[in-house]
């Protein structure tokens, strides 16, 4: 008798949790998004890039602390404006020697050169959830064009702290010789990949 009972008691626990999931689930259609402004939820926005480290494998590393801005109307897609700022001495490769390296003189220079910036200029939608988005991306004191392959994941309320948040996953690839960034190249590759993680809570 008692194991009916605390199997009973399972299953309305997991049927509660399962209803509360449901609740809360998020929304994955992009013309239901609130219009307006939003700011870059730094805890929860990643950049991370790979490299294909002499020939052998792909080595990457993050990048955390992203701050920015995202205005953007789902029924003007064209009108969209993103700025997104990172700072480049968060790079994290789990290896302390090299993330020290990466932010001297001979990569990054993180001194002379402290964020790499990524300001928007045409936003193109190519389907349902998708769109370039081409703007001008300033590392290492250079700035060039740059466009990126955008995914829009889902909008929903943060159920800890209340915020409507959107999310979005981005991509693309950078030849970072042209940036002046060139230290082993080629054999550490020049073509860098770029990938994004990215959540942006509203404003208003």
């Amino acid at each position: 008798m008692k194991m009916m009972i605390a199997a009973a008691l399972s299953i309305t626990a997991l049927a509660a949790t399962t209803a509360t999931v449901a609740q809360t689930a998020p929304a994955a259609a992009p013309a239901s998004i609130k219009a307006g402004t939003y700011t870059v939820e730094t805890y929860h926005t990643l950049v991370r890039f790979g490299v294909n480290h002499f020939g052998i494998n792909e080595f990457f590393g993050t990048f955390p602390g992203a701050k920015g801005s995202l205005t953007i109307d789902p029924k003007n897609l064209a009108a969209t404006k993103l700025d997104v700022a990172v700072p480049v001495a968060t790079v994290s490769t789990t290896n302390a020697t090299l993330d020290n390296e990466l932010v001297g003189a001979d990569w990054l220079d993180a001194a002379k050169f402290p964020e790499m910036r990524f300001v928007s200029t045409r936003v193109t939608r190519t389907g349902a959830t998708t769109a370039t988005v081409a703007g001008n991306l300033t590392l290492h004191g250079v700035t060039r064009p740059v466009t990126l392959d955008a995914t829009f994941d889902a909008a929903a309320t943060n159920p800890m702290n209340k915020a409507y948040t959107l999310g979005f996953k981005g991509s693309g690839v950078i030849k970072r010789t042209e940036f002046g960034v060139s230290k082993y190249a080629p054999m550490v590759s020049d073509e860098t990949t770029i990938a994004i993680s990215a959540a942006f809570e509203y404003k208003g």
